[in-house]
């Protein structure tokens, strides 16, 4: 066997034949293809593009989705899901591989939009953006309220309507805004973001009149979410109908059921207000009267009492008690006194029974030495030449000792000692009293 070709055959370079088999592969599918998959091995570049492989139990379709058609999708891709896509065969001529470039794609079995809401609503119940404890309560009496809609649809009307009924003294802006679309969602988010820039708004209320789920879906972004997620200001969604549930009254402070249901939430009904504050009126008149009735029955009472009907005799028994204490007080003084003036004189009286100058009365004396206080009262303790002080009944004599004699019955002799005239100690003279 030649293991060469023949000389009039003319061997294909590889990209020659990869350029053949792109011009076959194309020309007999050149409307597309319909094909259905699982996802898997999806990649998502910086470029935005999406690559990924379609494959089932046999075999597998590498699949690229370009960025344009990437940004449209309203679920998002993830291994493992089930999808119907269509797109073109096309061959990447580096590689040597055909991929199909999708045009469109949607999970199999449930629709794209409804896909979509139900990832979102799991993201965003993870985050905490449905938690109760995080919604803000509406104010009883709101002075000003936003209405963030179209400014042509009827549900601004209906709403405009409800708020002027209800609550006349209501002042209502309206925010006009897109409400479906491409580009709606951005335009809520954004006035929402705005409107909490400003100050003296007390509520807003988002919402829209009824419509398919490709109308309602900006209000399913999640850009809008995270505007009224961020709102200072307590947000009402009033989005579509009754049967209609979006990601907006999911995140929302408060949901209604429509339109108009969400301004009968924020407002109360003037009529009920007043009928309150007529049974309050009423009650108060009851509970004053009652009030009047206890106050005048006690004042009554109060009047019968001595204190009022004789409000001085109480004063005037305290002034006579004062009186008869201040006269005992004086007594008992008296008293005392006379007391101690008894104890004084007996007391005198012993005392001056003691004294001895009681005794000089009689014609004693008292002798002590000059400049001692010990009494004499033995001869023995006076020398010759001492000088003397003796006390008389009045006055004093002082004298010097000439000789000193003892009593014959000690056994003692007297020593007589030439005597000199007296002579005053230095300091001391005769007293005269």
């Amino acid at each position: 066997m030649n293991p060469f070709p023949p000389d009039d055959i003319e061997p294909l370079t590889i990209s020659a034949l990869t350029r053949d088999i792109k011009t076959m592969l194309e020309v007999n599918y050149p409307q597309g293809v319909w094909v259905t998959g699982e996802v898997s091995n999806l990649a998502r570049p910086s470029s935005g593009h999406l690559y990924l492989k379609l494959k089932d139990a046999e075999s597998q379709l590498n699949t690229v989705i370009y960025r344009g058609v990437a940004l449209r999708l309203r679920f998002d891709l993830q291994d493992g899901m089930e999808v119907i896509a269509k797109g073109r065969l096309i061959v990447y001529v580096p590689r040597g591989e055909y991929q199909l470039q999708v045009e469109e794609i949607q999970p199999k079995g449930i629709g794209p939009l409804e896909l979509a809401f139900r990832q979102l609503k799991e993201k965003l119940s993870i985050k905490g953006y449905f938690e109760p404890r995080r919604k803000k309560t509406l104010p009883r009496f709101p002075s000003r309220v936003v209405l963030v809609t179209s400014p042509t649809g009827a549900a601004v009307r209906d709403m405009l309507e409800v708020l002027n009924r209800r609550w006349p003294a209501l002042e209502v802006w309206v925010c006009p805004v897109p409400v479906q679309g491409d580009g709606a969602a951005a335009k809520i988010a954004e006035a929402i973001t705005t409107l909490n820039t400003l100050s003296g708004i007390d509520v807003l209320i988002v919402g829209r009149g009824g419509g398919s789920l490709e109308d309602l879906w900006p209000f399913n972004e999640e850009v809008v979410a995270d505007a009224i997620h961020a709102s200072r200001i307590p947000v009402v969604s009033g989005v579509g109908h009754e049967t209609d549930l979006t990601i907006a009254d999911l995140v929302a402070d408060v949901r209604a059921l429509t339109p108009s249901e969400a301004a009968e939430r924020v407002v109360p009904n003037r009529m009920e207000v007043l009928e309150w504050l007529d049974g309050c009126g009423g009650r108060m008149r009851t509970l004053l009267k009652k009030a009047l009735e206890v106050a005048c029955t006690r004042l009554a009472e109060l009047a019968k009492r001595r204190c009022f009907r004789q409000p001085l005799g109480r004063i005037r028994e305290e002034e006579q008690r004062l009186d008869d204490w201040a006269g005992r007080l004086q007594r008992a003084g008296r008293t005392r006194m006379e007391q101690a003036r008894q104890r004084l004189e007996a007391l005198a009286a012993r005392l001056d029974s003691l004294s001895p100058l009681n005794v000089l009365g009689r014609g004693y004396s008292l002798t002590r030495k000059a400049g001692d206080t010990v009494v004499l009262r033995d001869a023995r303790q006076a020398r010759p030449g001492d000088f003397l002080v003796t006390y008389l009944r009045r006055g004093r004599i002082l004298s010097r000792v000439e000789q000193v004699e003892l009593d014959s019955a000690d056994g003692s002799s007297a020593n007589g000692v030439a005597a000199q005239d007296a002579q005053p100690e230095e300091g001391l003279g005769p007293d005269h009293g």
